[in-house]
């Protein structure tokens, strides 16, 4: 057999393989460039000895090749009810005292709650105004956090927040609120709720009463020009940090709520914040593919960055792995960093995830939660490192 036409019959069969792996989500397609002159092409023996790699030692062998090349041990995937023909995600967490991955399922009105171990969903439905696909800031919910019992959501098709009971899905409480929401966030120590209004350039303020019936009331409004944008509660330092749109981050009291500290960040376009609160480091999330530590207890000084998938958003922090999680929405890969005994961000994986993933949310075990829009789904990734 010619040099020519065994590459041929041995490329194809690696491509092969390699298409059913990247089906699930571990490896890419590659292609086989020409060849001049009878010279075999260096990528084209890489994907013989890869095809020989599977047929002699069979999924050991590929089990092994998935770490090397810094692969998650397991993906699969959660479908959201009604997510069908896609969903406009922005904000999903995970609440410690719910144990429960929180998805504000955008358009479809609904608060869906996911169980780490099992995946198995509760759909808390009808907690917002429901619309269609395009309208992702004039219907639905898409950020919701926990806190006292309760879960507080913002409503877009009727501007306004609500407290809902996660036992039975209904909303106990609603208020209006002065401008379209983004973020929420429930702050514990002072018994208050949240919420980002970037059109106003300011966060509102809502009151949580203790006694029964619930009752969310507004208190007043910190000013934030050129923001807010991402929302960071420190219950221990009884601070906040949000972001100005672009170079800045900003430390906000908890008591008497005003702007206590403005810090310089190296982003083009600020984006998520993450609070490693043990290490006293802040990480932010740049658009344009980066993200930084700035340490809380020196003025925001930056003591690392690291470059990302470009359209950065959301990210998130594991505090048992000591992992930072940022997606980029445009690179349509996640990034996995650790970091150092020395305060630096480094670079454990890049994998792949899919068009404007830009928001993830961890359980603090070894999974990390990946939103895919055009899918409605949440990509699931196994962390192993």
């Amino acid at each position: 057999m010619s040099t020519a036409n065994f590459e041929a019959l041995a490329a194809k069969a690696a491509n092969e393989l390699l298409c059913a792996r990247r089906d699930s989500g571990y490896l890419p397609t590659l292609r086989v460039p020409s060849l001049a002159k009878g010279v075999v092409a260096l990528d084209t023996v890489f994907k013989i000895c890869f095809a020989c790699l599977l047929a002699s030692t069979g999924a050991a062998a590929l089990a092994a090749t998935h770490r090397l090349a810094g692969k998650p041990g397991a993906v699969s995937r959660i479908s959201i009810p009604g997510g069908r023909h896609g969903l406009r995600f922005d904000d999903v967490s995970y609440s410690v005292q719910l144990r429960r991955v929180i998805v504000p399922a955008a358009q479809t009105g609904a608060l869906v709650l996911i169980r780490p171990g099992s995946h198995s969903i509760k759909i808390l439905a009808h907690v917002a105004r429901a619309g269609t696909h395009g309208n992702r800031r004039t219907a639905g919910a898409t950020s919701a956090d926990y806190g006292a019992g309760l879960l507080f959501a913002g409503d877009h098709g009727n501007e306004s927040l609500v407290a809902v009971s996660p036992a039975t899905g209904k909303v106990v409480s609603r208020v209006r609120l002065l401008s379209g929401s983004d973020y929420v966030r429930f702050v514990a120590p002072v018994r208050e709720v949240w919420v980002t209004e970037p059109r106003a350039a300011q966060i509102q303020r809502f009151a949580l009463s203790k006694d029964k019936p619930t009752v969310l009331r507004p208190v007043g409004v910190v000013s934030v020009p050129g923001g807010p944008e991402s929302l960071v509660i420190d219950p221990a330092r009884r601070v906040a940090y949000t972001n100005e749109w672009q170079n800045h981050t900003l430390e906000l009291t908890l008591d008497k709520p005003h702007i206590a500290a403005r810090w310089s960040n190296p982003c083009e376009g600020s984006r998520g914040l993450a609070l490693a609160a043990q290490q006293r480091l802040l990480f932010v999330g740049c658009k344009e593919g980066t993200v930084a530590a700035l340490d809380t207890t020196h003025g925001g000084k930056v003591v690392s960055t690291a470059s990302v998938g470009a359209g950065v958003d959301i990210i998130a922090w594991n505090a048992r792995l000591q992992h930072l999680y940022a997606p980029g929405g445009v690179s349509e890969t996640l990034s996995v960093l650790a970091l150092t005994r020395t305060r630096r961000l480094r670079t454990l994986a890049t994998w792949p995830a899919a068009a404007h993933s830009h928001c993830v949310a961890t359980d603090g075990d070894h999974q990390a939660y990946v939103c895919d829009p055009a899918a409605g789904t949440l990509i699931v990734y196994r962390d192993r490192h």
